[in-house]
């Protein structure tokens, strides 16, 4: 969709969801396969300068192969199968094959340790693991705490006693097999959120997950269609693998580009043009490292799209690539729980600092604690009604959770948001993120926003740190760049700029110099870790 204000509130006003019973990702795999079975599904890279190209009649034999293996090893639908995949063609031939048995898929970080992953199976009631070689040490240290009873191995030699390897399994698998009929009602995933506080909780999005994802996050996102190739950094263990590499690409029949390496400046430059990629999708980190480079060289590169997501993107990275690329960087907002709900769309004029707008389909709204809409300008949590498609289906075997995650006639994000006067709306932070001092409330990001924007800055998170006075201050905590040392001169420096770039009242009166700031698995900032140090020991009498 190319941005037109008067067509994007008329889809508003008018959008149906018209989810068809029987989607499901294997049945739409296949027909790109039929239609277009020498079309490249996979583009792939590792840091060592291996390649593969895997077509979609490629990719759909894999998955064939391997569900069949599955169901002959007693696979049932339902039956949940965990996943520890890196960035490989064979985690998209596991995790499909896993729907051409009826499975539901678990995907799990190659960073989890065995206690995570024997979590996860206890909660699930996962008997099937498929994992990587890398991850064979974790992953036999949770053998026997957990239902796992049976290990399917990819890479490496021969697999260790009690493994089977994943190549046997598709050389036996038989892609004429009858697969398992799914509809758009049967459960899809099972992802863990990698929340800031408590344990993980077992998200549940059913089949009608792809559909939205193409509905939405596809089209009002992305742009996507399947003549572009589309690369999408995320890692097979986490839900954004789902909203993109799947939810987008594997949908709409684009070529996906796979990069199993590190991140590196000039080898990412490198693929850019290689591979000619039409549209890329990174986290702020990343585009934070983009912005360090000092030459971004476009040789070659014919970008057409550059997305971002997982926390708000300061102005630096985006001047730094529209100045580089003529591409402006589009913010999109979601969950592990739900698809795209807010973005900027293609082509819409983009604010600085702005998430966009909410999507057609996704019902948000900015609520108050009592459930109230709140007016334009103003703070709210942001906010859709439970039976809305475009958030999840509640909790694995969890009625307490799903009871409380519903209450109230909403499903409240946790995350702040206000409206202006366009409609655009703008992150304030988590709801127990919020800064209270002398009676003004304040987001963290725009703290965090404005240090970054200074030259001494790489990274930033901005907490309320006890005051006397003020009940509350803001208070950072700043890693610096390459070549700056922390000094009193440069806490004042660094505060003024705050002043200078925002409202004078948000500035932090502590900043505290760090090597490193604590983050969840996918890395985002736990704030709440740095909060809760901070008022640790405080008597608030």
């Amino acid at each position: 969709m190319q941005y037109d204000r008067s067509a994007y509130e008329k889809e508003l006003r008018e959008f149906e969801w018209k989810i068809p019973s029987d989607y499901n990702i294997v049945d739409v795999v296949e027909d790109h396969a039929r239609r277009r079975p020498d079309k490249i599904a996979i583009l792939w890279e590792d840091g060592a300068g291996a390649e593969r190209r895997v077509t979609y009649s490629e990719l759909v034999n894999g998955m064939r192969r391997f569900g069949g293996a599955l169901i002959d090893l007693g696979v049932k639908k339902g039956d949940p199968v965990m996943h520890i995949l890196p960035r490989l063609p064979e985690a998209h031939m596991a995790q499909l094959g896993t729907f051409v048995a009826g499975g539901v898929a678990i995907p799990c970080s190659e960073m989890l340790k065995a206690t995570e992953i024997v979590y996860r199976a206890e909660v699930s009631g996962a008997r099937v693991i498929v994992a990587d070689v890398s991850t064979i040490e974790t992953v036999e240290a949770a053998r026997g705490e957990c239902p796992l009873d049976t290990f399917i191995l990819i890479g490496g030699g021969e697999a260790p006693e009690g493994w089977l390897r994943f190549e046997d399994l598709l050389a036996q698998g038989d892609p004429a097999a009858e697969k398992v009929p799914l509809s758009v009602d049967d459960p899809m995933t099972i992802n863990f959120t990698s929340g800031t506080t408590g344990s993980p909780k077992p998200v549940v999005h059913k089949h009608r997950w792809m559909y939205c994802h193409h509905r939405i996050t596809a089209r009002y996102w992305y742009g996507a269609s399947e003549d572009d190739v589309i690369w999408a950094t995320t890692a097979p263990g986490w839900a954004k693998w789902y909203w993109s590499p799947i939810g987008v690409s594997l949908t709409c029949g684009a070529t996906q580009l796979m990069y199993n390496g590190r991140f590196d400046g000039s080898r990412y430059l490198g693929l850019l043009a290689k591979h000619k990629v039409t549209k890329l999708c990174c986290t702020p980190t990343e585009y934070r490292l983009f912005a360090q480079i000092p030459d971004l060289s476009n040789e070659g590169i014919i970008l057409k799209d550059a997305l971002s997501a997982g926390e708000p993107l300061n102005v630096e990275p985006i001047e730094a690539f529209k100045g580089a690329f003529g591409v402006t960087i589009r913010d999109g907002y979601g969950q592990t729980e739900s698809v795209c709900l807010v973005c900027n769309l293609p082509g819409m004029p983009v604010k600085p600092g702005a998430m966009g707008v909410p999507t057609p389909g996704s019902g948000v709204v900015l609520i108050d604690e009592e459930g109230s809409p709140v007016p334009q300008g103003e703070v709210g949590e942001i906010a859709l009604k439970p039976d809305s498609p475009a958030i999840f289906d509640g909790y694995w075997n969890s009625p307490e959770l799903d009871a409380e995650a519903f209450s109230g006639g909403w499903y409240r994000t946790k995350d702040l948001a206000r409206m202006d006067e366009d409609g655009y709306l703008f992150f304030e932070g988590r709801a127990d993120d919020v800064i209270l001092t002398s009676g003004y409330r304040i987001g963290p990001f725009e703290v965090e926003d404005a240090l970054v924007s200074h030259p001494a800055v790489v990274e930033a998170a901005a907490v309320a740190s006890p005051h006397r006075e003020r009940g509350e201050i803001v208070k950072a905590f700043v890693i610096l760049a390459e070549g700056r040392e922390p000094s009193d001169d440069l806490t004042k420096e660094l505060q003024d700029h705050v002043k200078s770039v925002t409202a004078p009242y948000k500035y932090p009166r502590a900043i505290e110099y760090v090597a490193e700031l604590p983050k969840t698995m996918s890395g985002k900032i736990k704030r709440a870790e740095l909060k809760k140090k901070e008022w640790e020991g405080w008597d608030r009498r």
